[in-house]
């Protein structure tokens, strides 16, 4: 029987860090992938602001799944030089703040005839995350070189022990692909986390359970696992601050079935606990 924990994207209850604070407590979360704070992304802050984020975050007794970076978010042919300069910082920051993992993408641009490009650029910044005692964990992002199964699975072969895997059941229904059981029984023994968002038919972001990414059939199959297991609440209910940035390729679609990001919020955390509740799994925070 596995040991699930929560953990957010808290920064889609609030652009503010305090307010994302004060959200978290009221959910009972103790984990968030930290992303945004503020008007910055934490591939932008400080060796300074990140000492003063740590603080709060201890004092709060919150502790971090990952970090939620935009690393592998641009095209393959752009300044990579650059980027993994940007791995090399997020990595310090990561150490900062005590993470052990940096979530991140597979470049956009990028075709079957690019493989091997693809996983020299990823492999340079696999190393550094190594060297820097954290693991690249990447996330299957529609538009992206590994947005299916089989890239996610040719990545994760190419590149062994120095890549973790994100599953996201909605953004693989984005991309035409069946999350459970095809997308999961391909994946399942390299699962790293689980990002927790669903999508209906037609794309739109949905409340876990409500959409056709079968969560409920997905977390019944990780419950028999002896091992804990973070899932991470990325909603993408309503809109929210830094959206527009975060996604370089086709945009996610989003409903207006709520009108604050709080409620927003307070839904998909519901949702989840309800789904779990109905499979008796166990929750530990």
């Amino acid at each position: 029987m596995a040991r699930f924990k929560l953990s957010a994207f808290s920064d889609e209850y609030s652009p503010d860090f305090e307010r994302q604070l004060e959200g978290m407590a009221e959910h009972e979360i103790s984990l968030i992938e930290i992303r945004g704070i503020g008007e910055e992304n934490i591939s932008e802050i400080t060796s300074e602001k990140a000492r003063e984020i740590k603080k709060r975050l201890d004092e709060c007794g919150i502790g971090l799944s990952a970090i939620g970076s935009p690393l592998g978010k641009i095209n393959l042919s752009g300044n990579l030089a650059g980027h993994f300069e940007m791995t090399k910082r997020i990595v310090e920051t990561a150490g900062i703040l005590g993470c052990g993992k940096v979530r991140g993408f597979s470049f956009y641009g990028a075709g079957d005839d690019d493989k091997d490009a693809v996983v020299d650029a990823v492999g340079k910044m696999t190393d550094i995350c190594c060297d820097g005692g954290t693991l690249y964990c990447h996330e299957n992002e529609k538009g992206i070189y590994g947005d299916t199964p089989e890239k996610c699975l040719l990545l994760k072969h190419e590149l062994g022990d120095s890549l973790g895997i994100v599953f996201d059941p909605a953004n693989f229904i984005q991309c035409g692909r069946i999350p459970f059981p095809v997308a999961y029984e391909m994946l399942a023994d390299y699962i790293t986390y689980m990002h927790i968002k669903d999508s209906d038919v037609y794309g739109v972001v949905v409340p876990a359970g409500e959409g056709i990414g079968r969560i409920p059939e997905t977390l019944r199959a990780l419950d028999g696992r002896d091992e804990e297991i973070i899932l991470t609440l990325e909603p993408h209910l309503r809109v929210f601050r830094g959206l527009s940035e975060l996604e370089g390729g086709e945009r996610s679609i989003i409903g207006e079935a709520y009108s604050t990001s709080e409620e927003a919020f307070a839904a998909a955390v519901t949702a989840l606990r309800e789904i779990m509740s109905s499979l008796g799994l166990t929750e530990i925070k």
